[in-house]
């Protein structure tokens, strides 16, 4: 009988069915458990539970021809990210975890992007703002399909990685963050990008609102905001919102399996 099934949605979350018969049991996948050193608790997680989002590693605000270099912002500290995230994400995409580029990208028409949105990113109403033209390039800022909203060429999704489009701080606001992350099976949510103590934070917090278990891995997380606004990022993630990792923490649990289990 199960032969003649065919899968009908994305695993988990599929079911399987032919013209007389829909089996909603959803099959789970494999467990992949691992522990994980965290600043405040070693944490037991299972990999096929796990994805990694990085959020805003695009053009506009890591590149020094982009939107935040254009208002005078030093984007360096937006760029120590790059290395290590080339180091930690092949090595999660050999054991199954999802990858989630997160990058904010309107529409063209800016439609759904409200006027205290855009009073952020252009206080006077005659500077350079949401979908104005960079002087520099010609690419329009934080637009969908723009080289300003485009991942730095440092970093290259795959085609196996999921592109998401965001348009306020928190990714799960108005985008299919949520259903996407549901869809997969996803408990446990890896944050990296930038910045820090705005978009990686709000979206994050929204994430545990939502009841994902959040872990911010900081070396793979930068600022370009004061340092007082990185350590309230680390205080406020260990103190309310999920706990503080780094990537050589999950190089530790990926290389040492045999440190898994419920009798170790």
């Amino acid at each position: 009988m199960d032969q003649s099934l065919r899968t009908l949605g994305i695993a988990p979350n599929a079911w399987r069915v032919n013209q007389a018969i829909a089996d909603i049991t959803r099959p789970q996948k494999t467990p992949q458990p691992v522990i994980l050193s965290t600043e405040t608790k070693t944490l037991r997680l299972d990999l096929a539970k796990t994805a990694i989002i990085v959020i805003d590693m695009q053009n506009d605000f890591c590149h020094p021809d982009g939107w935040l270099a254009h208002i005078g912002v030093d984007v360096t500290p937006a760029r120590k990210p790059i290395e290590p995230l080339n180091i930690l994400l092949p090595q999660l995409r050999a054991v199954g975890v999802p990858v989630i580029w997160l990058n904010w990208g309107n529409r063209p028409d800016l439609m759904n992007i409200h006027s205290n949105v855009l009073h952020v990113y252009n206080p006077t109403g005659d500077g350079v703002g949401l979908g104005d033209r960079l002087p520099k390039n010609g690419a329009k800022v934080l637009m969908a399909g723009s080289w300003a909203a485009a991942v730095v060429d440092e970093l290259q999704p795959l085609p196996e990685d999921i592109c998401v489009d965001k348009y306020r701080m928190s990714g799960f606001w108005d985008t299919a963050l949520d259903s996407i992350l549901r869809n997969l099976g996803i408990t446990t949510i890896l944050f990296t990008g930038v910045n820090a103590d705005q978009c990686v934070m709000t979206t994050l917090c929204d994430a545990n609102f939502l009841g994902y278990d959040c872990i911010l891995l900081q070396d793979c997380t930068a600022t370009t905001s004061p340092d007082y606004c990185w350590l309230a990022t680390l205080y406020n993630v260990k103190q309310c919102f999920g706990f503080v990792s780094d990537s050589q923490a999950i190089f530790t649990a990926l290389n040492h399996p045999e440190a898994t289990g419920e009798d170790k």
